[in-house]
């Protein structure tokens, strides 16, 4: 434990210079390379107001089209990490993520409804968090209902189930859709991309994941306390169930306003709380602000992948699975090594 602990703080700061050095990557490649003095003059002109004496072509490619999605990049690895980390933390499950829970499936198929409907982002990102809360709603209710005698199985399970549930209520909804305006939207959208994010989106979807972070970040120093039982945890002044719901609520918005913004992203979730953990221990004071700088990079790094490594764009969504599951069983090698 102590040597985790005075690892934090250097495992944090060299994710935090990886991750600037990974910004500054993503604002210069491209099919339009931008030099980094070019990059570091448009940023620095729009931040005071001054002219940055750069064409304008490479100022709407800086500022309109990177910086958009730079930071939908980095919002959206950030939520989807710390929702899993919470999500393990709080169910004492290391395989529960979003995806596993079927809050993914539950974002997804409201924020599909919302498509059908063809209402707006603000209301897109209502339905998927609406549907998300849903989910887990369901999956809590059926694990308490049961009550197996492997509670950590049998929310796995019902978890798959309930997923799998709300996936056939998405095909319901691509096949009732209009298959030449709808239906490409939102099969492309559930692949995950951040090819068509807009500063716009950023304000109505940045806002509900800074405030989901922020209460995980001032509940941090309690979630150790619910890996007790609850009545050691109600004896040290802790309510359990009020925090839980305050979790599973604030876990669910991260979730749902990186689905809004993103789409479907699968292996953030479950990889990056794992990593963290392997780095620093399992305390989640020091597991939450570690999976929230290396979801942010690890993101980024895959989106800046994607649209400069092929000809065509590879959504995200379907490259975080060619590299999460690799990398899963890599990091569950490692921890099955070093426990026996």
């Amino acid at each position: 434990m102590i040597l985790a602990r005075t690892r934090f703080p250097l495992a944090l700061a060299a994710a935090a210079a990886g991750l600037v050095a990974l910004v500054a990557w993503s604002f210069t490649v491209g099919r339009f390379p931008v030099a980094p003095g070019d990059v570091f003059r448009v940023l620095w002109s729009a931040l005071t107001g001054g002219s940055s004496g750069i064409a304008q072509n490479a100022q709407a490619i800086v500022l309109e089209i990177r910086g958009p999605r730079v930071a939908a990049a980095l919002a959206v690895g950030a939520a989807l990490a710390a929702a899993g980390a919470s999500y393990q933390s709080l169910f004492k499950n290391p395989l529960v993520s979003p995806d596993i829970l079927g809050v993914s499936a539950g974002c997804a198929l409201g924020a599909g409804i919302a498509i059908l409907l063809s209402l707006p982002i603000g209301a897109i990102q209502a339905f998927a968090f609406a549907g998300g809360l849903v989910a887990v709603a369901i999956v809590v209710g059926i694990c308490a209902w049961i009550e197996g005698r492997d509670p950590i199985l049998t929310l796995v399970l019902t978890g798959v189930v309930v997923g799998s549930l709300f996936g056939a209520g998405i095909a319901l909804v691509k096949y009732v859709s209009d298959p030449y305006n709808q239906l490409p939207a939102i099969t492309f959208w559930l692949l995950g991309s951040f090819t068509g994010v807009l500063p716009r989106d950023l304000l109505t979807t940045l806002p509900a994941i800074g405030a989901g972070v922020l209460a995980l970040g001032l509940l941090r120093w309690r979630m150790d306390v619910l890996a007790l039982s609850d009545d050691e945890a109600g004896s040290l002044g802790v309510n359990v169930r009020a925090m839980r719901a305050v979790v599973i609520v604030a876990a669910t918005l991260v979730t749902a306003s990186a689905v809004a913004l993103a789409g479907t992203i699968g292996w953030v979730g479950l990889v990056i709380p794992h990593a963290a953990r392997l780095i620093v221990g399992a305390a989640f004071p020091r597991v939450l602000p570690l999976s929230l700088v290396l979801g942010a990079g690890f993101m980024l790094a895959v989106d800046t992948l994607c649209r400069v490594a092929f000809a065509t764009e590879i959504p995200p969504g379907v490259a975080t699975a060619f590299v999460g599951t690799p990398a899963f069983l890599a990091l569950l090698a490692i921890t099955f090594r070093r426990s026996s």
